[in-house]
């Protein structure tokens, strides 16, 4: 899947198969350090209802933006919502006003796999990180 360039999504990504978890997001281009890569829309849903959810699935794909606001990525088409967690991430996720992007923490080469550190996460440290970082905490 190659995404265009647009307000959404301004470099170019892939979604493939990832050899952290599943599908994963990587550059299809060069992407400078601290540049906005993309965003993620997504259903907007109470925290409560989204901590239910998250209880559904084995795939989690939602952000709490607010105390009382979250946002779920089940049924989005933006490539970003196969970004992967790694504890030694090379992008940032930004929530701001309710939207979710993603910021590049240094340059990006094309082909490589783009991640976040998603910290706190519904799995309470139950899951096992498959990031392969030298820094890796093991668990998320």
């Amino acid at each position: 899947m190659d995404a265009a360039r647009d307000a959404v999504q301004p470099f170019a990504v892939e979604v493939r198969p990832s050899p952290i978890d599943g599908q994963g997001v990587f550059a299809a281009e060069p992407i400078p350090a601290r540049r906005r890569i993309g965003e993620i829309r997504g259903e907007r849903i109470s925290v409560a209802q989204a901590r239910i959810r998250a209880t559904r699935h084995e795939r989690v794909m939602m952000v709490e933006v607010s105390e009382t606001h979250a946002l779920d990525f089940h049924k989005s088409t933006d490539p970003m919502r196969y970004t992967n967690h790694s504890c030694a991430p090379n992008a940032g996720l930004v929530i701001r006003r309710g939207r979710v992007s993603f910021r590049s923490l240094r340059a990006i080469e094309p082909g490589e796999e783009i991640t976040v550190n998603y910290g706190e996460t519904h799995h309470e440290g139950r899951l096992r990180c498959r990031c392969g970082a030298a820094n890796c905490v093991g668990n998320i």
